[in-house]
């Protein structure tokens, strides 16, 4: 029998039933719109984090303290008192690190502000004013903080929008003075609404002197980061290697293995957010793939029913002359169409569910998220489809195909 009849034929099989058909796919429909909807808002992720990352700058290098992570068990040695005011004198000196710019201490944390009877938690980082270039973000209103005002413990802040209109609404907030853990803080500047940017919404930061949040605020003796910026992109890679010498001799370190500190460049951080992205896409696939084995098991069980529903069809089609061979490859082609729409059909659900998120995502909560329709999706769940039709109808259409013709006649 030629192709194109055998394919007829099975359109009019499946027509014959399909309200069946509609249900039997059903499985197959929501796993591929899961796929779909997984690979493409994962890729949108990773291509908002990596915009934010290297908006940073491809000559900042951030030091951490503790060992690198390297699985979820590693993050707790992060939090340790490694980095000290001392490594911050001997890295500024051009004799460890020549080619270091600048540096900025960070200890961060979170504490209540108040203002009259108005409060508002915001994350308080202690820095300096290179804070400002590295993220690109200055004060529409007001200035940032001098060098002295940083060497001398000022009580000055400086405020994102949100915690602006928490605690003054539309009043007048420069100048004003807040209060956090019982000191009193001029607020010097305001920066404009920004939104989430590098893991950070700016909207909600209260930015002071990082000497005055180490010494008033968190009552610690030790830094949380260490933000370098080296002179130039090319020397990057020296700068990371003399950092590394410089602090584990200030450390007293000589196994690199035992290492108490974590440097990492933006081209790294970049590659580790892509690294955790592909394998939360991928273990997120798996998930939804078992809806694709589920639909899978709908469908060889519906076939079968089928084959038995139609058991008087087979043998009179076997009494005028269809072979073994074009009663395997009906009700194969039957299961493949099946899964084929069901793929078709998901295919363009994820894609258009993918799509509204990433307009309520943009739209609604100021990010930068771009819809990505991945190629490699639609290929991927096509292909799985036609596999789950090919591999679930097999045993069904086996089944029609082995039935005799004269008891396929006999039965009712």
């Amino acid at each position: 029998m030629k192709f194109k009849n055998i394919i007829k034929i099975s359109f009019k099989g499946l027509k014959a039933n399909r309200s069946r058909s509609a249900l039997t796919i059903l499985g197959i429909v929501i796993g591929i719109t899961a796929i779909m909807l997984v690979m493409s808002l994962g890729k949108g992720a990773e291509n908002l984090i990596l915009t934010q990352v290297q908006s940073i700058g491809s000559k900042t290098i951030a030091i951490a303290p503790g060992r690198q992570p390297k699985g979820p068990t590693d993050f707790i040695s992060t939090f340790t008192d490694s980095l000290k005011e001392k490594d911050v004198e001997l890295l500024e000196k051009k004799a460890n690190v020549p080619h270091l710019s600048k540096i900025m201490p960070i200890v961060f944390g979170s504490q209540i502000a108040y203002f009259g009877n108005e409060t508002y938690r915001p994350t308080i980082f202690g820095v300096t004013d290179l804070f400002a270039k590295i993220y690109d973000i200055y004060p529409s209103e007001g200035r940032l903080f001098t060098e002295e005002e940083i060497k001398g413990y000022a009580d000055v802040v400086i405020i994102g929008s949100k915690v602006k209109d928490e605690l003054f609404g539309n009043d007048e907030a420069l100048g004003q003075k807040i209060k956090i853990k019982g000191r009193s803080f001029k607020i010097i500047g305001i920066f404009p609404q920004k939104g989430q940017l590098s893991f950070l919404n700016f909207d909600e930061i209260a930015l002071i002197p990082y000497t005055t949040a180490q010494q008033y605020i968190f009552g610690i003796k030790y830094f949380h980061r260490f933000i370098i910026e080296a002179d130039s992109e090319e020397n990057v890679p020296q700068t990371v290697d003399d950092i590394k010498i410089t602090l584990r001799n200030s450390h007293n370190i000589t196994d690199p293995e035992k290492d108490d500190f974590f440097v990492e460049t933006q081209a790294e951080a970049m590659e580790t957010v892509s690294t955790i992205t592909n394998v939360l896409t991928l273990f997120l696939m798996a998930v939804a793939s078992i809806s694709l084995i589920v639909g899978g098991i709908g469908i060889m069980n519906i076939m079968l029913v089928s084959v038995t529903e139609r058991t008087r069809e087979i043998g009179l089609r076997k009494a005028i002359g269809a072979t073994d061979k074009d009663i395997l490859f009906q009700f194969l082609a039957e299961s493949i169409i099946l899964t084929g729409m069901g793929g078709i059909i998901g295919i363009i659900l994820g894609a258009s569910f993918s799509f509204i998120t990433s307009v309520i995502l943009s739209k609604f909560f100021a990010l930068n998220w771009e819809f990505v329709f991945p190629l490699t999706g639609m290929f991927l769940g096509l292909g799985v489809a036609g596999a789950v039709g090919l591999i679930f109808g097999l045993y069904p259409a086996r089944r029609a195909s082995l039935k005799s013709p004269i008891e396929a006649l006999r039965y009712e």
